[in-house]
């Protein structure tokens, strides 16, 4: 049998190919998937890159829920790289909940993407108010107050939303003050809330609903970060709790990159992939080093 044994010349030759081979291979894989073959999360929003520095994206709930509502779209954005705060809502009134929210902001260093479902978006849209760091702000199937105006009287610009006559008050004191909380009966629930949601999980989330101050609704805004600041906004088609075409007003007067879904008034819950892929395209548009 002939063994082949390669002059010095060609071993040096292959040593050069193969460290060749090997510094290519290890370019396309520090690339990520993103430029070695497409998104494997089937989600086509790059990250940012280059100069731009990944945002904190802050989520915001709004009224009759807590933040485990945002438990989908927040591990989905972990998984991307994304650090993530979801801090509780007092749910108390507009001014003060937004104070509270606009301390939380003040925490976190570099740029931030500021997300709000529901009365949420009223909180964000004041606690963003002069944060040079919010760069972005994206409204799931939520309020979206001028300043001037409160959700109270924007649920009564449209119709198609089913929540006033589902509402059952309950007085309150916590030994300084009283008012009234509101809920949503339980019975009423899953139709007004969450009607694409299985009614078993529906009814755990009616027993565990977190009231809002009846006070609260009727607080005017004194500002409307949305005006300086860019922002994206899902329409839910289907949603009961926030008229569609409320939120359809909205979007369009504050020019807000805008989508919609067939989706009850919890798209986060429902279409959590959609409402990342939203926050992601906030991030990429507007990424760009921390003030």
């Amino acid at each position: 049998m002939t063994v082949f044994r390669p002059s010095s010349r060609v071993q040096r030759r292959t040593v050069r190919v193969t460290t060749l081979s090997l510094a290519l291979t290890a370019a396309v894989l520090a690339t990520g998937p993103a430029m070695a073959g497409g998104d494997p999360s089937g989600a086509g929003n790059p990250e940012p890159t280059g100069r731009g520095v990944k945002p904190t994206v802050v989520l915001v709930h709004g009224a009759f829920a807590d933040a485990s509502g945002w438990n989908g779209v927040a591990a989905r954005l972990q998984h991307r790289g994304y650090k993530v705060l979801a801090p509780p809502n007092p749910l108390r009134g507009v001014l003060g909940d937004s104070a509270y929210i606009a301390s939380v902001l003040k925490s976190v260093k570099g740029p931030i993407v500021l997300a709000g479902h529901s009365y949420g978006g009223a909180v964000i849209s004041q606690a963003a108010a002069g944060n040079k760091n919010v760069r972005a702000l994206v409204y799931v199937s939520a309020f979206m107050p001028d300043v001037g105006e409160n959700p109270a009287a924007l649920s009564a610009k449209f119709a198609g939303s089913d929540l006033a006559p589902a509402l059952r008050p309950v007085p309150y004191t916590d030994g300084t003050t009283s008012g009234t909380d509101l809920y949503i009966q339980d019975d009423k629930f899953h139709a007004v809330f969450a009607a694409d949601l299985p009614e078993a999980q529906t009814r755990l989330m009616a027993v565990e609903q977190r009231p809002v101050a009846q006070a609260g609704f009727a607080q005017n805004a004194t500002a409307a970060a949305w005006r300086t600041i860019p922002s994206w906004f899902i329409v839910a088609r289907n949603d009961k709790a926030i008229a569609p075409d409320l939120e359809r007003f909205e979007a369009k007067r504050a020019k807000s990159h805008t989508i919609e879904v067939d989706s009850s008034h919890v798209a986060m819950i429902s279409h959590p992939d959609l409402v990342t892929d939203q926050i992601r395209a906030a991030a990429h548009a507007t990424a760009g080093e921390a003030k």
